[in-house]
């Protein structure tokens, strides 16, 4: 009961704000960006060590991305290159994340972590790229767990409690299996013949029944008259018309 309170007070707010933002007439692509510039100001943060305060921020940058695409709803302003835009945007703003916890690493001399990190950077990528790219090829590619809000959340929980190594544990490990569920779930789905926009073609029902060339009978007729006339020939005693000969289709 209290958890369902706080989820439809969530959902009150969230809506105030995007009710807000959009009568201010502010373009969507603007609040995708504004994303980006607030998760590299906690990518910052992440660098100093300060790892509440980006995890704070990074909660102010998650409100610039759940209502980006609702305010352009509201506007009547969806496109497909907002979609597009958005989805680049996110992935930068994961990047700057990442790279400001590997400059923290280095800075400390924590050559293992600094490597953990850039192992989560990688799944972070690729668990994105995995579904983009399978969805090129097959209908849809949800396989896996590990989407970008799991991924932020368990990042903003690691950093406000001070508890950013066993979450870079996961963060390492859980997208990368979910990469491999994609992998396994896309072969499945091709193996299966459930592709994008699969267009039958048309299969002769008896391939060996194309007709033959049919000889060019005008040619024939040419070549027989050089022939005879470089041999002195008149057209009484050329070569029989070769019109006469012509080969029929097969199955005629």
């Amino acid at each position: 009961m209290i958890t369902e309170k706080i989820g439809k007070a969530g959902h009150w707010l969230l809506y105030k704000i995007v009710d807000g933002l959009a009568a201010t007439g502010v373009h969507p692509n603007v609040l995708t960006f504004t994303g980006l510039v607030v998760n590299g100001w906690a990518a910052v943060l992440f660098a100093a060590g300060r790892f509440p305060a980006a995890g704070a921020v990074m909660i102010l940058a998650g409100v610039f991305d759940m209502t980006d695409g609702r305010v352009a709803r509201a506007q009547g302003r969806v496109t497909t290159f907002g979609g597009f835009f958005d989805s680049v945007i996110d992935r930068y703003s994961d990047l700057v994340l990442y790279l400001g916890l590997l400059v923290y690493y280095a800075r400390l001399d924590r050559f293992f972590y600094a490597i953990l990190v850039g192992v989560a950077m990688a799944g972070s990528v690729m668990v994105s790229y995995a579904r983009a790219r399978a969805e090129s090829l097959i209908p849809s590619c949800k396989a896996g767990f590990w989407e970008r809000p799991e991924r932020i959340v368990l990042l903003i929980l690691g950093a406000l409690g001070k508890r950013m190594a066993p979450a870079l544990w996961l963060l390492a490990i859980g997208p990368n299996i979910s990469v491999i569920q994609r992998i396994v779930h896309t072969w499945n789905e091709i193996q299966a013949g459930r592709l994008v926009d699969m267009i039958p073609r048309p299969v002769p029902a008896n391939s060996s029944s194309e007709p033959a060339p049919v000889p060019n009978a005008d040619a024939g007729r040419v070549a027989a008259r050089a022939a005879a006339a470089s041999q002195g020939r008149t057209d009484a005693g050329a070569a029989p018309d070769l019109s006469l000969h012509t080969a029929k289709p097969h199955g005629d």
